[in-house]
């Protein structure tokens, strides 16, 4: 028996029936998540529908604009190599470029672009209008339709708030903070979502008469000033890197060449603090007004001093907006405080005396999913066809949005087409573990991607993600062959090169010892390979060239060049993070039936067993890494499955 759930809405008794519109794939939301959805589902051909509370505000930042950041510029650089748009986009938008953490190992090294946020918004939109089969459409989508079939519910489309109903094969949600969301600032609460931009009011409930289980989470944003009102003489003056560094392998290193902005490094201090102890009562955040949950990782300014007494200061970065605005970014100091303390603590802070608020400080709360209603695939358990990405799903941030989103897109369209999804595990890409950590772990806060939550991030750097995902993405169908064939010839460069510095052998000869003494290494005692001379700190490829007889005249690509440096200077420990995934992936092989009753599994944990029945991972890996489980209920698993 087929039952269609609808919206309950008055209709006038002489109005006709709303029209249907049918298309493959609906994605609610047009943020970066939304984007990335849209984007993959029609350029995999698939007729593809986007729905945005407003068309002018397409891949809008109503936070910090930037791109990248530690460990977030790996998620970047991996959504570009599968094939997705934000590193082209943010190449051809940024205000200033940085790597950060230079001083650390190769696996640490993060790109970060401060985005011009208002020509970021409009290249994207652009991008989405320009693509053949993709249909923007600004309205509210109100309810979910699905129904009840002998084989379970399978969803139907979407029905808007002005009461049309728009059917299609897969629903992606991409909501961000929209949902039921309200912008609190001191005792000023508003029914309103980012930016004073419309909430959507009506889809939270629907979701809950789907049976889909949701809580409320909580961000915020800082105030924006008047460049004209800021003394930038009293700031320590932050450039971008010479040269810059793009974040997409598509794009050319000369076109991102260009006059970069300055950004500005500030601190708070005693004064700073004392306003806000002196009116910690009127934050939302300690009179008990706020319900939702905020990132422990990104704290407002009020719970940095609350939580940290004893910090002195903390740091403050004034960053540009927009080339076409002079608000700056006040980064380091979100809030939610009144706006008169606000205005009071702001101008505590050196070079922001006299500042100007053009936009208040602000905390957001929002409803999103509760932890383990996904499949590893991001599609919501129990209703088949409909997926989720970005906030809606727990996490924080641009770059996590966009990777879902494209992974949640790419999905959605294998199955509509037929073919095997795409999976990407812990130990082949950033993603994987941020998929991984959503549909495994019961997290209590936006979750926020940082290089310590992966287990090897020696081998996931962003500057290999072309090695390791481009396949991928080749596969799926949205790498095209031209792409793929110059990542083939990259490959087989590095690999060549390789192969002949660790067969290329060099005595202790006059010639060789003088290098060496030149650059600061110590002499040679006995013969060494050009590769085994690589592994020294203070040499690299290009130092080793007068004792090199047998290089190419043609000088090798910078990006081959990289890869040989590393793979030479860490062998040692990227051969034995690869014995360390070996044994991952044996793990992860050993699958668990989905139709497993955790009842009939004796002797395993209450805990244990209300964990895994919420989850249900797809294997012993994935079970063994969720919180609540310990190595005995794995054991007591392992047994039942085999007697099984």
């Amino acid at each position: 028996m087929r039952r269609t759930i609808l919206l309950r809405r008055r209709q006038h008794p002489t109005a006709k029936q709303p029209m249907n519109d049918h298309f493959d794939v609906i994605v609610v939301g047009a943020g970066h998540a939304g984007c990335e959805a849209a984007l993959a589902c029609s350029r995999l051909g698939l007729s593809t529908i986007v729905f945005t509370m407003s068309a002018d505000n397409i891949a809008f930042m109503p936070c910090n604009p930037h791109i990248g950041g530690s460990s977030k510029g790996h998620l970047v650089r991996e959504i570009d190599a599968l094939g997705g748009e934000m590193g082209r986009c943010i190449d051809t938008t940024f205000l200033q470029s940085r790597m950060l953490n230079r001083s650390k190992g190769p696996a640490v090294h993060s790109l970060r672009a401060q985005a011009d946020k208002v020509e970021y918004s409009k290249r994207m939109r652009q991008t989405l209008e320009a693509q053949q089969g993709l249909t923007i459409k600004q309205s509210e989508v109100s309810a979910l339709l699905w129904v009840d079939t002998e084989d379970g519910r399978q969803i139907r489309g979407v029905r808007t708030i002005t009461g049309l109903v728009y059917e299609a094969h897969a629903v992606i949600l991409c909501t961000g903070t929209y949902l039921k969301s309200r912008c609190l600032c001191g005792e000023a609460i508003t029914a309103t979502g980012p930016n004073g931009l419309q909430a959507s009011t009506m889809l939270s409930d629907s979701l809950r008469e789907a049976g889909i289980r949701l809580r409320r989470f909580k961000t915020g944003t800082p105030a924006r000033m008047d460049g004209n009102t800021i003394d930038y003489s009293k700031m320590t003056r932050q450039c971008g890197d010479v040269p810059v560094i793009p974040f997409s392998f598509d794009t050319d290193p000369d076109s991102v060449q260009k006059p970069q902005a300055d950004c500005y490094l500030t601190w708070t201090n005693a004064h700073t603090h004392e306003v806000i102890r002196q009116s910690i009562d009127r934050s939302p955040l300690y009179s008990g007004v706020i319900e939702g949950t905020g990132p422990r990782y990104c704290p407002s300014i009020e719970d940095k001093v609350m939580r940290f007494p004893d910090r002195e200061r903390h740091q403050v970065f004034v960053e540009p907006e927009s080339a076409g605005t002079n608000e700056m970014y006040i980064d380091g100091m979100s809030s939610s405080m009144p706006e008169d303390v606000q205005q009071a603590m702001y101008r505590t802070v050196p070079g922001l005396e006299h500042c100007r608020i053009v936009k208040n400080a602000y905390a957001i709360e929002y409803d999103c999913l509760c932890p383990g209603q996904l499949t590893r695939f991001l599609e919501v358990r129990g209703i088949r066809g409909l997926y989720s990405a970005g906030q809606f799903n727990g996490s924080s941030g641009y770059e996590e949005a966009a990777a879902q989103g494209l992974y949640a897109g790419i999905n959605a369209a294998m199955v509509l087409l037929g073919r095997d999804p795409l999976f990407i595990d812990r130990s082949e890409g950033y993603i994987g573990v941020l998929v991984d950590d959503l549909i495994t772990k019961d997290n209590r806060e936006p979750y926020r991607m940082m290089t310590s939550r992966a287990e090897y991030r020696l081998s996931l750097r962003q500057d290999n993600a072309d090695l390791r995902l481009r396949p991928m993405g080749y596969r799926v169908g949205l790498i095209d062959e031209t792409r793929y064939r110059r990542l083939m010839n990259k490959k087989a460069q590095i690999d060549a090169e390789l192969s002949r510095l660790r067969e290329t052998r060099v005595g202790a000869t006059p010639q060789v010892q003088e290098l060496l003494t030149a650059h600061g290494s110590a002499p040679l005692k006995t013969a060494a390979t050009l590769a085994e001379l690589l592994c020294r700190p203070e040499l690299d490829w290009a130092a080793l060239a007068p004792i090199d007889p047998g290089r190419d005249a043609a000088e090798l690509p910078a990006d081959v060049v990289e890869e040989v440096e590393i793979e030479c200077r860490y062998a040692g420990y990227l051969e034995r993070e690869a014995r360390q995934v070996a044994r991952f992936r044996r793990e992860e092989q050993r699958r668990i039936p989905e139709d497993i009753d955790y009842d009939a599994v004796i002797h395993l944990r209450a805990e244990a067993r209300q964990h895994l029945k919420e989850l249900r991972p797809a294997s012993i890996g994935a079970a063994s890494r969720i919180s609540g489980v310990n190595p005995a209920d794995i054991a007591v698993l392992l047994v039942y499955l085999e007697k099984r």
